[in-house]
């Protein structure tokens, strides 16, 4: 994660009260296709994953660990689709996009803290898969409700305190120049361009909250799925074998799609970012991720699929 040291001094020193988001408005002509697909893609999250935490509710066959951390899962899909989404959606369809410094802050430690949750509880999933299908006749006994609300809370909470301070940071900093913010919402590299001085100390914090947040995370679902593939391979049944490898690549797909982008458009060298490329990845891990979760855990589950089905046939007999 690589950003400016030192912004160069030439920059006219008036203080910033807002910044301007730019978003895509340097495609003036798609802006009413692109609301039109933005808002699309918006109620597809927010029915798919309701959908998702309505069945994983009322369905006495998914009151199991899987499916509580999943309905976790799609709560937290449509809040963290919210902090982004419906801001892009006016911007689009208006000249006037200021934010002032209080709402950009806001919606960076909402965007932040909510990152962060998905990161945990992405890891506690891998974790839960790992247990019940690498030590099956144990699960009973290490995974119950308790520990999995514990959990739940754990991912939830985890990164406020910290992201408070974060943000405070990143937005004591002294801002001048030109308040052009390059991207369609307030993402931490696009609003670091625009600081003056020394940004020395929160690259570093970056990094740390990073390797916490991100790394050590990814790499414990790696090692999850590491084991489940090899205790899966030994499994005498193909039937058991293809099961377990139908639920985990559900996983698997979530995970490559959510960390993916987000590792490649925060770890890369700064001398191979450019605006357009980081707006285009980070739709990846504000948008297409939300809208993937009930996709392919719906599509690719027959439990889900039938569970579904039931509940709309019940609902429209009312």
């Amino acid at each position: 994660m690589e950003f400016t040291g030192q912004n160069p001094p030439q920059r006219n020193h008036t203080t910033l009260v807002e910044f301007i988001l730019l978003g895509f408005s340097d495609v003036p002509n798609l802006q009413r296709f692109l609301f039109g697909v933005f808002l699309v893609i918006y109620i597809i999250i927010l029915v798919g994953n309701s959908l998702i935490i309505i069945i994983t509710k009322v369905d006495p066959s998914f009151q199991i660990h899987m499916y509580f951390f999943l309905g976790n899962f799609s709560f937290l899909e449509v809040c963290y689709v919210s902090v982004t989404v419906p801001r892009l959606l006016q911007d689009l369809c208006r000249q006037d996009r200021n934010i002032s410094f209080l709402a950009c802050a806001t919606q960076m430690y909402f965007f932040l803290v909510l990152g962060a949750t998905e990161c945990f509880i992405l890891t506690a999933m891998a974790c839960d898969r790992y247990v019940a299908i690498c030590n099956p006749l144990l699960y009973p006994l290490i995974v119950n409700s308790s520990l999995c609300t514990q959990l739940a809370a754990g991912c939830w909470t985890s990164g406020v305190p910290v992201h408070i301070g974060f943000t405070y940071f990143i937005f004591s900093l002294p801002f001048c120049g030109s308040n052009q913010l390059n991207h369609f919402f307030c993402d931490i590299p696009a609003v670091l361009t625009l600081a003056c001085g020394d940004t020395f100390m929160i690259e570093m914090l970056i990094y740390v909250i990073a390797l916490l947040v991100v790394t050590i995370p990814f790499l414990m679902i790696l090692g999850s799925y590491v084991k489940i593939v090899l205790t899966v391979l030994k499994l005498p049944s193909a039937t058991g074998r293809a099961k377990s490898f139908s639920t985990c690549s559900s996983h698997l797909m979530v995970v490559a799609i959510f960390f993916g982008s987000g590792i490649i458009t925060y770890v890369r060298p700064k001398s191979s970012h450019s605006a357009k490329t980081d707006k285009l990845l980070s739709l990846f891990y504000t948008i297409v991720t939300p809208m993937f979760n009930p996709l392919i855990y719906c599509l690719r589950n027959k439990d889900v699929m039938v569970a579904l089905k039931r509940f709309l046939l019940k609902w429209i007999a009312l």
